[in-house]
């Protein structure tokens, strides 16, 4: 049990489920009482997931991943009903004293208050701000990208896909001395953004070929096909972009042997190789939110809305919406 004036009273959560293709509801439950080194959380701010999220909202999760799929604080199972989501920022409000007050970011789904382990919340730096603190997951994900990447110094790197992750790749890699960084999208309007990012951008027709190292994170084939097109003689691909149960078709004949192409997967859910000995998922969650303390990040949340429209927003962004980088969802 809690020690004496730290346990946690039962009390009521709202939590999105997504229950058939194509349609989420918010469903209500009780918080169990905690238990010693936990604590319970009141959520600020949490985010959608582009990526993932959205196809587990289209059921589009391949049977043969629904074990590695399965996020920390997962319920049900794929395809339907689950209640999925790994981005949420709040304050603990009770639990554990030492976490008492604090702003704290927890891999967990979309839901008003938790109770969690306290090993599992990471807190937020104080010199970034808790609705920023929303990019954490994604940041986590760009890190170990470029980990898996090995970028070097003075690196020629293009980047394809100007999302959120893409977008962090861009902005990380462009901060190693003497790179030069190139943000490929086919949606010119992420000019806008990536200028706020001090990234120069091009579009698939205009990219710069011969990259030493080009990451891939757009989501599409096609982005994938730009590329290749676009690495230099044994150069790497790294890819980002996970496609559920999407076939992709490649041009691996043409020059792909001829200019002896490394492609290679990079994938959060195990810390890059090269660094595994030494870091652990904690380690790399910190480094990833003190990261966020650089006020330009904030020009990749371009949408907000309460979380009682997080079913619609999921509708909206499941539809197209392609000037969306993060939404966040805002709680009461």
């Amino acid at each position: 049990m809690a020690a004496p004036g730290t346990s946690i009273v039962p009390d009521t959560f709202e939590a999105l489920w997504t229950e058939a293709h194509g349609r989420a509801a918010m469903r209500k439950g009780t918080l169990a009482a905690a238990e010693a080194g936990q604590v319970q959380v009141r959520t600020l701010h949490s985010a959608v997931s582009r990526g993932t999220e959205l196809l587990v909202f289209r059921g589009e999760v391949p049977p043969s991943e629904y074990g590695r799929m399965r996020a920390p604080f997962q319920e049900g199972d794929f395809p339907f009903p689950v209640k999925y989501g790994y981005a949420s920022v709040g304050r603990v409000e009770a639990g554990s004293p030492a976490w008492l007050g604090r702003t704290v970011f927890c891999l967990h789904p979309h839901q008003t208050r938790y109770v969690v382990p306290a090993a599992s919340v990471h807190p937020v730096p104080d010199d970034v701000p808790s609705a920023r603190a929303v990019l954490a997951a994604n940041m986590e994900t760009a890190v170990n990208a470029l980990w898996d990447a090995a970028a070097r110094v003075g690196d020629r790197i293009a980047v394809v896909g100007g999302g959120v992750v893409g977008l962090l790749v861009a902005w990380l890699a462009a901060r190693i001395p003497g790179c030069a960084v190139e943000l490929i999208d086919t949606h010119a309007a992420r000019a806008a953004v990536a200028a706020r990012l001090g990234l120069r951008f091009s579009t698939p027709g205009t990219a710069t070929p011969d990259a030493d190292l080009v990451v891939h994170a757009s989501g599409q084939p096609a982005g994938l096909v730009t590329a290749l097109s676009l690495a230099g003689f044994e150069a790497t691909v790294l890819e980002l972009s996970w496609y559920g149960q999407r076939a992709v078709s490649l041009p691996l004949g043409e020059a792909f042997h001829a200019r002896r192409l490394s492609l290679r997967s990079s994938q959060v859910g195990h810390v890059a190789a090269a660094q595994r000995s030494r870091w652990d998922h904690g380690r790399r969650m910190a480094l990833a939110l003190s990261l966020l303390a650089a006020p330009e990040l904030d020009a990749l949340i371009t949408d907000h809305a309460p979380f009682a429209e997080l079913p619609a927003v999921l509708e909206r962004l499941a539809a197209g919406a392609p000037d969306t980088l993060c939404q966040r969802i805002d709680y009461a």
